[in-house]
């Protein structure tokens, strides 16, 4: 059965089954642990290896690399980058330099990993095709420029492979698949819930163009990234968790390293952005309008289609759209007199030579093409009108507190 995603994949979006071996080999060496047995140590090591490097991929890949949320010295932002590549996320510079595309063009056809393009290719698919292997150093320029994050991008493979070396060596066979392998594929999955649950699954505080949600569950495994909603609307703060509740101790631990000036100058919301753009309070919610109309216009899209390959299929000469039109076309030539709404003798009325014209046809179809683009052309216009509005009245609360 036919899936209809909201943004169909172009075609060199698709995923490389033998590039990907390597990825589903490892998911596979996890099961060698009915050999090695799994010791207390291993499993020690598996959960400080996860949450360990979790944070190295949440506080250094994304809120440092990827947004310089705050800042640091050269040299841990080495430390930051090592730590992150021992993930097997790929390089610092590779990791960032998409993670700035998606928030660039979000839920887009431009957006790297949009749940919109499905579930699979959300999660996992994107990373496995051959579109995205590269990376461009001109989205990243800062960071570019420094030598050894180049070579720690370029040769990915030495952070990885020095924490598996580490591992077989503090608990042998058991700590190389118990605590390095498992928790490296639990740490790929964690991950990657962020950027196809996280916009799924949980509530939507603020109005975003995006569908990003927050979700406690999310954040409990993914050290406080779960609050997706909050960090795409304010993408600067170095904590997602805008609010004391909400579970971030990747924050936490940046705060503590602050205290010793290992990081400086943490980023946080100030109270205007905490307060704004709330969607309970009116503000209109661009982004999940537009999940919607993309999946309703995909729906329609598909099921013009279908209905077009079905007639193919049957012998007819006529597709739906020329079908419906030609009906429009007959009931125009009738008198002024004539019942506005289709009868069955004004469908039988239909000049089927006249209909089955291709000069026709062609004209019928610009015809339905000229109104479908008039039409997502409204939706657009309202949509930037609403956007206007909310921002109009989000001013006048903000004019109406300060008096």
């Amino acid at each position: 059965m036919s899936t209809t995603h909201a943004i169909e994949r172009a075609d060199d979006e698709r995923v490389n089954w033998v590039s990907s071996i390597p990825m589903f080999l490892i998911h596979g060496l996890c099961l060698l642990a009915v050999f090695t047995g799994v010791t207390w140590k291993a499993l020690a090591l598996c959960f400080v290896l996860y949450f360990g490097r979790m944070w190295f991929i949440t506080a250094g890949y994304h809120r440092y690399f990827s947004h310089r949320s705050y800042k640091t010295s050269r040299a841990f932002q080495f430390v930051l980058a090592f730590g992150g590549g021992s993930a097997a996320q790929k390089g610092a510079l590779w990791w960032a330099s998409h993670h700035r595309d998606h928030h660039r063009f979000s839920d887009t056809d431009r957006d790297v990993h949009s749940p919109l393009k499905g579930f699979w290719w959300s999660h996992i698919g994107w990373i496995l095709c051959d579109k995205y292997k590269g990376w461009d150093p001109d989205s990243i320029k800062d960071f570019n420029k420094f030598p050894e994050l180049r070579f720690i991008t370029k040769h990915d493979w030495i952070p990885p492979w020095t924490v598996a070396i580490a591992s077989y060596l503090i608990a042998g066979w058991p700590g190389l698949i118990v605590g390095f392998f498992w928790s490296t594929v639990l740490l790929w999955h964690g991950t990657f819930t962020v950027n196809s649950l996280a916009h799924v699954m949980g509530r939507r505080r603020y109005a975003t163009t995006d569908t990003s949600r927050n979700s406690a569950l999310i954040a409990l495994w993914t050290g406080g990234e779960g609050w997706h909603n909050n960090h795409h609307y304010y993408q600067a703060a170095a904590r997602n968790g805008f609010f004391w509740w909400e579970y971030d101790p990747t924050y936490y631990v940046l705060k503590v390293l602050s205290w010793f000036r290992i990081v400086r100058d943490l980023k946080v919301p100030p109270a205007r952005v905490l307060k704004g753009a709330r969607v309970r309070e009116g503000s209109f919610d661009v982004g999940m309008f537009k999940a919607h109309w993309g999946k309703a216009s995909a729906a329609l899209l598909a099921h013009t289609r279908w209905a077009d390959r079905d007639r193919a299929e049957d012998g007819s000469t006529v597709d739906a759209a020329a079908e419906l039109a030609a009906v429009r076309a007959a009931l125009d030539a009738a008198d002024g007199d004539a019942d506005p709404v289709p009868s069955d003798a004004a469908l039988l009325a239909v000049d089927a030579a006249e209909a089955e014209s291709p000069t026709v046809r062609e004209n019928l179809t610009d015809q339905m093409h000229a109104s479908r683009a008039a039409l997502e052309e409204s939706v657009r216009n309202a949509m930037r009108a609403a956007e206007d509005l909310a921002q109009l009245s989000r001013r006048q609360r903000s004019l109406s507190r300060a008096d």
